[in-house]
């Protein structure tokens, strides 16, 4: 036991000394909001009006084809901090206990092992919310759960001298109260202002049910009212809930311009790298959808915005594909000079981002894992390439999806029941196969069993 103790030290220790030996290591920080869809920034879409993360938009570098690990927010947090998809290490559920052998090697405590100082404030929730200490898992606490004050508590760390460089987490909570909204309960972070029904977003063009979508959605949507109040909203009630969303992130959106306010008074943007995301977004009314667990863009499909030192390449868009979750860790440990531990299998997107170029390779697909843990116990997944979405859940009619990216991005028609795209759909099926078998459940058990035979 002294042994290994003493090997760990030994290991820390060399890290760290040649972490801080490696010149000009940016600093890293790291906004997050939750429950915030792709399409719900402003510089994606006229109906919201979001400034200040469109300013980050500006001084960075976008990817249109990001999504989460899972859209549920412990899971999606915690491949973001341990590097792992949920489902391989047990946390597909909110509130699940971190297994002791992650518990010391999350990001932040790498980054601190490394040589950098580390501070998270907000809303944590990858098994308890907030930190459950004033310095956990290698963080310092700057704030506990809740936006009020929390921006402030970011620029009065961002106001401190430092003598190494840091590594800091903002996460923010709303949009999420577009939850209790829908339950007609009190908001967490505030009101936010009626938005009248003439001045609500119109319904979005894929506000219907698709023909051949999976039945097992409508399945759970019955069997938890709780989570889903929806049945009876009316195309009105539906634009309300649209516009009191937009209104929730325009909110944060506010939040967020004091932390860019702060980074522009101090000019940070020469030394710092900046990632904006949303640990998963929320159905908007598409397909009749509200709340997540759903594999459907709205609620997969997140923002994720990187702005490096010095606004290189700033204004650009790209198309790779990449996963917020477990890709965080070995693009933030490559910017910082530091090893990834252990077998993460999620990709630096460094290279992609400095070079700026579509060409760039990067992910081949990415997957994201779903659970409805609240219902009838529903699984899912989807397998995003390039060109094509596929979507397969355990159970159900029409359970198995397959869409064109490039033409239905509002998943309308289901090619899966198209004998000439037989082809596409046996690959996606093949390619789903082959990452259940890498990626089992617990590190056990790899569900092929569930993708057809037919």
């Amino acid at each position: 036991m002294k042994k290994n103790i003493f090997t760990a030290i030994g290991v820390a220790a060399t890290a760290a000394a040649a972490a801080q030996a490696a010149p000009q290591r940016p600093n890293i920080i790291y906004i997050m909001t939750d429950q915030q869809a792709a399409q719900a920034v402003g510089y994606a879409n006229d109906e919201v009006n979001t400034p200040n993360i469109d300013r980050l938009a500006d001084h960075g570098v976008r990817f249109n084809n990001a999504y989460c690990a899972f859209p549920l927010s412990g899971p999606s947090r915690s491949a973001m901090f341990t590097g792992y998809n949920p489902g391989s290490v047990g946390l597909r559920i909110n509130g699940t206990p971190l297994d002791e052998t992650l518990r010391d090697n999350t990001l932040g405590q790498i980054m601190s092992d490394g040589g950098y100082e580390t501070a998270y404030a907000g809303k944590w929730h990858v098994h308890t919310n907030p930190l459950p200490a004033p310095h956990a898992f290698g963080f310092e606490r700057l704030h506990g759960f809740g936006d009020e004050g929390l921006a402030e508590s970011v620029v009065e760390y961002l106001q401190r001298d430092h003598d190494k460089p840091f590594c800091l987490v903002a996460s923010f909570n709303n949009p999420h109260n577009i939850c209790q909204y829908a339950r007609q309960q009190n908001l967490p972070d505030g009101e936010i202002e009626e938005v009248p029904l003439d001045s609500c977003p119109n319904l979005p063009a894929n506000f219907a049910i698709a023909p051949y979508d999976a039945d097992v959605l409508a399945n759970e949507r019955s069997l938890s009212y709780r989570l889903y109040p929806t049945e009876n909203f009316t195309p009105d009630d539906w634009r309300r809930y649209r516009g009191a969303y937009y209104k929730m992130i325009e909110k944060v959106d506010g939040e967020i311009g004091k932390i860019v306010d702060e980074i522009d008074r101090q000019n940070l943007w020469k030394n710092t790298v900046i990632i904006f995301t949303s640990d998963h977004g929320d159905g908007m009314g598409a397909h009749h959808w509200n709340q997540k667990s759903a594999l459907y863009e709205e609620c997969a499909n997140i923002p994720f915005v990187v702005c490096l030192p010095g606004g290189r390449n700033a204004g650009k868009e790209l198309p790779q594909l990449v996963n917020n979750g477990i890709d965080l860790m070995p693009s933030i440990c490559d910017w910082a000079g530091i090893e990834v531990p252990g077998n993460r299998k999620g990709k630096s997107i460094r290279e992609v981002v400095e070079k700026g170029r579509p060409d760039v390779p990067l992910n081949d697909y990415v997957v994201t894992e779903a659970l409805f843990d609240q219902g009838g116990s529903t699984q899912g997944w989807m397998l995003r390439t390039p060109d094509f979405k596929y979507v397969l859940y355990d159970t159900g009619k029409n359970r198995e999806q397959l869409y064109d990216m490039r033409t239905d991005r509002g998943e309308m028609r289901n090619l899966a029941i198209e004998a000439r795209y037989r082809d596409e759909l046996l690959r996606h099926r093949e390619l789903l196969r082959q990452w259940m078998t890498e990626n089992p459940l617990d590190g056990k058990t790899a569900p092929v069993s569930v993708i057809p035979l037919k």
